[in-house]
């Protein structure tokens, strides 16, 4: 008869998978198959919100560590140091796990062990499949039993106490970069009041972090810099972090750098092959740079901001890298009009068949900067040998219903010649909000633009002069 109640109350979880059917098989009578009978008290067991913080920290400003423990009731079930290893290969994938919390504990005064299970996963572990295969241990019933556990602040990650915390109705804390021992976070308008304890909050959870900022404004395109404030931990702004093999120091609060670009930095030196040149116009403190001269490329990069170029420097040295690169401190319209040319002509001279690589890293206006290629060398000053330089933009594309396309059409206008095969890939970077996206437009100099008188006409002078040229 037993047998015959279970197989109903398995049938039912399985059949309906609902948490009235779950509530159903607990608290009714088939739960006098298991050594615990459900109070009406112990059916919270079955509650969304019984792993998070308590409901009486939302809204807390001013971080109170001891506010979040509480007590709740879990199902565990008990196992000889013997059966362990059986046991656990059942049970592993119910396990309750959380930051700080040994779900399999020692019984004080026995050789038994405390193997405690998460009660979201309790309908699944009872009507587990595993329990009817006879190769697998069976998990007897009576040994599922109930008990007390206590949940504090160091039981949960970041994103589970902001979550608690932070108002419901609004975005809350979702990201953060980090910087070496920087954790840098950007919270919006309705997020100040709070800023005290998410800083103490990230400072808390990520144990390598030292110091957590916010910024204070948004970046300034000349420089790519942006105010931070500091919110928890030591006012000390210097980073040091690796990145595609290379060591790189700079101020984080008086140069630009953004950690999600570590892969997309990555996909384009690998693009490179020894012996290479690559001319970075917006190089910053050397993302690209840097590893380009690793793979033995020659390299000219360039930056504005005297902090940038002062650190690229340093990585240049520290990184053993310097009799490869040649860095600069200038606008970068002065860069293109008299470095990347000379250094074009030279390398046309020297009979140099390598591919030319061009890095325009700095989304907000570097496209603006395309239209100093119109007319950039002489037609008389072509080489025989010619191969065009390879372009790698970056832009960003707000509000639009196809950003490949945008971007695409965004590059043309600046160059004012149609791509046509120039155009060899655009790429979605990554997606800074739900309307902007960072694009990277990948193309070859159309011929056209770069050897011609055109730099001061019109815009549709060079379009009509490139398709006269495909005609031709």
């Amino acid at each position: 008869m037993q047998n015959e109640t279970l197989q109903l109350g398995r049938r039912i979880i399985q059949r309906f998978q609902s948490y009235k059917a779950v509530q159903f098989f607990l608290s009714s009578k088939f739960c006098s198959l298991f050594s615990f009978k459900m109070t009406p008290d112990q059916d919270s067991i079955l509650r969304d919100d019984l792993l998070q913080p308590p409901h009486s920290v939302n809204g807390m400003k001013k971080l109170d560590r001891e506010k979040f423990t509480k007590t709740i009731k879990v199902p565990y079930i008990v196992s000889s140091i013997q059966d362990l290893p059986k046991v656990l290969k059942v049970a592993k994938k119910y396990l309750l796990k959380m930051p700080n919390l040994n779900a399999v504990q020692t019984i004080d005064g026995t050789c038994e062990k405390k193997i405690i299970l998460d009660p979201s996963k309790l309908k699944e572990c009872l009507a587990s499949s595993e329990r009817e295969r006879p190769e697998c241990f069976t998990i007897k019933e009576e040994n599922i039993k109930m008990c007390d556990i206590s949940l504090t602040y160091d039981n949960w990650l970041a994103e589970g106490i902001f979550k608690a915390v932070l108002p419901v109705d609004q975005e809350g804390v979702s990201s953060w970069s980090i910087i070496g021992h920087i954790i840098h976070v950007n919270l919006r308008e309705h997020l100040l009041d709070y800023k005290s304890l998410v800083g103490q909050v990230l400072l808390d959870k990520n144990k390598q972090a030292r110091s957590v900022v916010n910024k204070a404004n948004s970046i300034d395109s000349t420089y790519r810099t942006f105010q931070i404030e500091l919110l928890a931990g030591d006012d000390d702004t210097l980073a040091e972090v690796k990145e595609n093999h290379c060591t790189f120091k700079f101020d984080f609060s008086k140069v630009y750098w953004n950690p999600r670009l570590g892969g997309e930095h990555e996909r384009v030196v690998n693009e490179l092959s020894d012996g290479d040149v690559l001319y970075d116009v917006f190089a910053g403190v050397g993302p690209f740079a840097v590893p380009a001269a690793k793979k033995r490329c020659r390299v000219l990069a360039n930056d504005l901001n005297p902090e940038s170029f002062k650190w690229l420097q340093h990585n240049v040295k520290i990184n053993k890298v310097a009799d490869r690169v040649t860095v600069h401190n200038k606008d970068g319209a002065d860069f293109i009009l008299q470095d990347i040319k000379a250094d074009l002509l030279k390398c046309w001279g020297e009979g140099n068949e390598k591919n030319i690589h061009i890095t325009m890293n700095l989304p907000a206006m570097a496209v603006e900067f395309l239209k100093n290629f119109r007319g950039l060398i002489a037609p008389e000053e072509k080489p025989a040998n010619f191969i065009s330089p390879i372009i790698h933009v970056y832009c960003f594309i707000k509000n639009a219903e196809d950003s490949v396309k945008a971007a695409k059409e965004l590059v043309e206008h600046e160059l004012g010649a149609e791509l046509g095969e120039n155009l060899k890939k655009v790429f979605l970077v990554r997606t800074v909000s739900n309307n902007k996206d960072m694009m990277r437009v990948r193309f070859t100099i159309p011929e056209c633009v770069l050897f011609s008188n055109l730099s001061d006409e019109s815009e549709p002078v060079a379009k009509k002069l490139c398709l006269r040229n495909a005609d031709e």
